[in-house]
C-alpha cells in the first residue's frame, strides 16, 4: 500500500520534471473552471471547488497508488452534494465527507479496493448516464438565462418549472452558451492538448464584460471570491448527527472509490502501467478528511483529467502536485478575474462535461449487449433519475451480483477507448 510517488522518485530527472511541470499547468487550467462550475451546480459556493481541488487534488497525488491520477470535484458527486446540502445544510455536507473518508481509511487497510472489479458494468453505465441527465438539466436554468427564483430538486417538479418559465429565456445568456460549448468542442478538435476549457469560458466571459451583456456572472451572483484558503476546523459532530448522515456517508465513499479506481485504471492502460488500488483507496480517504477539514467538497479521482494529464506528457505524481499547486497560485493572485466568468459559460461547460461522462459513443454496444445487462443498466438509470442515487446503487449493485452468480460463462473482453467522464 505504498504511495506511487515513493517508487517513480527513486530515478527521478530534470526531464521527467519538464514534462510533469507542463502537465500539471495544463490540467490546472482544464481543472479551474470545472472545479468552479461543479461546485456551483452541486449547490455550494464557487471557492468550495477551489479549495477541494487544491486540497484533496494535492493529497490525492501525493498518497495515492496510480502514477498520474488527477483528484478533485467531479460530476458524479453534484448530485449526491445537492441533496445533502438541501437535507442537512453545508455543514451536514462537511461532517458526511469526514465520515466518508474515515469508511475509505478502513477500506483500503482492509484491502477492500480490489473489490470494485465485483461491482458490475451495467451499475456503473446505468448510474453515470442518469447523474448525466440530473446535471445537464441543472444547467438549463442558467445556460437559458431563465427567471426562477428556486429550481426544485425532484426531476419532474424541475422540468415542470423549467417549462413553466419558458418566456423568460434571455437571448444573450443563450448565445454566450451556446458560443462556449461551440467553442470548446471546436479547440478539443483542433487542439487536444490544449487547454481550451478555461480559453472558450474565458473568451466569452471576456465578451460578457466588455459589451456589458445582461448576464449573470460568478460575481454578480456570489459576491467576491476570497483569496487565501480558509482555516481548517472540525464541522460539529454528535452521535445524532454521525447517525443520521451515514447512510450519505457511505454513498460519497463508495462513489469515490469506484470512481478513482476507474480513473486509476484508465491510468494504467494509457500508458501501460499498474495502480495500487489499495494504496488509491487510503489517499481517497486521507483526500476527502483533508477536504473536509478546509470546508470543500467529496473529491475522487477525475477521469477526463486524469486522461488530460496523460496525453499532456505527465510522467509522475510530481504533476498532480503541480496541478494543485498551479490552482492554490490563481486563488492567491487572481482570485477576482474568476469572478467575471459568466453563468452561461459554466453551464455550456457543464452540458458537455454531462454528455462526455454518459459516453453516447458506447450507447450502440450497451443496448446489444445481453439483455439482462440492459435491464440493470436502465434500471439503474431510471432510480438514478427519479427515486435516489444511494436506491439506484443498492437495488443496481445487489440485482448486478445476484445476476453474476447466476452466469456461468466466460465474459468475452471487450475493445476499450479511454473514457472521458
Amino acid at each position: 500500500m505504498q504511495p506511487k510517488i515513493l517508487t517513480t522518485l527513486r530515478d527521478y530527472d530534470r526531464g521527467q520534471f519538464t514534462s510533469d511541470l507542463i502537465a500539471g499547468v495544463t490540467v490546472a487550467m482544464v481543472a479551474l473552471p470545472l472545479s468552479l462550475a461543479i461546485a456551483i451546480a452541486s449547490g455550494a459556493g464557487p471557492e468550495k471547488g477551489l479549495v477541494t481541488a487544491i486540497v484533496a487534488g494535492f493529497l490525492i497525488s501525493l498518497l495515492g497508488g496510480s502514477r498520474l491520477q488527477i483528484g478533485g470535484p467531479t460530476g458524479a458527486f453534484i448530485v449526491v452534494v445537492y441533496g445533502v446540502i438541501s437535507d442537512h445544510g453545508y455543514d451536514g455536507l462537511v461532517l458526511a465527507t469526514l465520515m466518508a473518508g474515515v469508511i475509505m481509511l478502513v477500506a483500503g487497510y482492509l484491502r477492500a479496493g480490489n473489490l470494485v472489479a465485483y461491482v458490475p458494468e451495467p451499475v456503473i453505465n446505468g448510474f453515470t448516464i442518469g447523474i448525466g441527465i440530473i446535471i445537464a438539466t441543472s444547467q438549463i436554468k442558467d445556460l437559458f438565462g431563465l427567471s426562477i427564483a428556486d429550481v426544485p430538486a425532484e426531476f419532474i417538479a424541475k422540468m415542470g418549472a423549467l417549462w413553466a418559465a419558458r418566456d423568460t429565456v434571455s437571448g444573450a445568456a443563450l448565445a454566450i452558451g451556446l458560443a462556449t460549448m461551440i467553442l470548446i468542442a471546436g479547440l478539443r478538435r483542433l487542439a487536444p492538448k490544449f487547454p481550451g476549457l478555461i480559453v472558450a469560458v474565458g473568451l466569452t466571459s471576456a465578451l460578457v464584460a466588455l459589451a456589458a451583456l445582461p448576464v449573470d456572472t460568478i460575481f454578480s451572483r456570489f459576491g467576491a471570491l476570497p483569496s487565501t484558503l480558509p482555516a481548517p476546523a472540525l464541522p460539529e459532530i454528535s452521535i445524532a448527527r454521525i447517525t443520521e448522515l451515514l447512510p450519505s456517508a457511505f454513498v460519497i465513499a463508495f462513489l469515490a472509490s469506484i470512481e478513482s479506481l476507474l480513473s486509476a485504471m484508465v491510468a494504467d492502460r494509457m500508458i501501460g502501467g499498474k495502480h495500487r488500488p489499495n494504496a488509491e483507496v487510503l489517499a481517497q480517504g486521507f483526500a476527502n478528511i483533508g477536504s473536509a477539514l478546509f470546508a470543500g467538497l467529496p473529491a475522487t479521482g477525475a477521469i477526463a483529467r486524469t486522461a488530460t494529464n496523460v496525453r499532456a506528457g505527465g510522467k509522475t505524481p510530481v504533476a498532480g502536485i503541480v496541478h494543485a499547486l498551479t490552482i492554490l497560485l490563481v486563488m492567491l493572485l487572481a482570485a477576482p478575474l474568476a469572478g467575471y466568468l459568466a453563468m452561461p459559460a459554466l453551464a455550456g461547460l457543464l452540458m458537455l462535461t454531462a454528455w462526455n461522462m454518459s459516453e453516447p459513443q458506447n450507447w450502440r454496444g450497451y443496448m446489444q449487449g445481453r439483455v439482462s445487462d440492459r435491464v440493470l443498466l436502465l434500471l439503474t438509470l431510471v432510480l438514478t433519475v427519479f427515486a435516489d442515487l444511494t436506491i439506484a446503487i443498492g437495488v443496481g449493485v445487489s440485482v448486478g451480483l445476484a445476476l453474476r452468480l447466476r452466469r456461468s460463462d466466460a465474459v468475452p473482453e471487450k475493445d476499450w477507448t479511454p473514457p472521458d467522464r
